[in-house]
């Protein structure tokens, strides 16, 4: 069993989120000035104003996420470019921190949330995150900045620096999920 600190997966909510993002896939709002549609066979509001950082192009990327190991050693954050991840066949667990004074990850705002098929979050720019799913593999889709993209994809390939991301090693926190019902801690794996 590691002596790592347990890291609690909470309930996605806009307020929990708000110092690491925004929560997508809330309620339509009707009052205000967000544009919004309502008919009979189809609904439509704005979600969200996704910010790139200019100049730059907004990239849809379908990704497969796996990694269930409960132990999270590192953190990684987008230097120019919020990030969104939307979870299309399971729900999907996100480790975030908040940059400190020197930009690395601030441990002491560290939370975990579970992103449920039909919710998504979008990090802020300088927000330290990761993925982790509870079992099997989860494909999502992904919104990002293109430049950032490629730059990480070279980067997995060849394994040279990137320019518009950045990795940290954080002290391992292990992720876990509360059951609701017996209020017993279970490992995310």
């Amino acid at each position: 069993m590691s002596t790592a600190p347990l890291l609690t997966v909470k309930q996605l909510t806009p307020e929990s989120f708000s110092p690491f993002g925004w929560v997508l896939g809330k309620a339509m709002a009707t009052a205000g000035d967000k544009p919004f549609f309502k008919g009979a066979t189809l609904s439509m509001w704005r979600e969200h104003l996704f910010d790139t950082g200019a100049p730059n192009k907004t990239e849809i990327v379908w990704g497969n996420f796996s990694d269930d190991d409960p132990i999270v050693r590192t953190l990684e954050t987008r230097l120019l470019t919020q990030q969104a991840v939307v979870p299309l066949t399971g729900p999907l667990i996100q480790i975030v921190a908040a940059s400190n004074e020197s930009g690395g990850p601030d441990i002491d705002s560290i939370g975990a949330f579970e992103i449920p098929i039909g919710m998504g979050t979008c990090v802020r720019p300088g927000c330290w995150h990761a993925i982790r799913v509870s079992k099997g593999e989860v494909m999502a889709l992904l919104l990002s900045r293109q430049s950032t993209t490629y730059d990480l994809i070279v980067h997995l390939h060849t394994g040279c620096p990137t320019a518009e991301s950045s990795r940290n090693s954080i002290v391992p926190r292990r992720v876990v999920l509360t059951e609701v019902e017996s209020n017993e801690i279970v490992d995310v794996a």
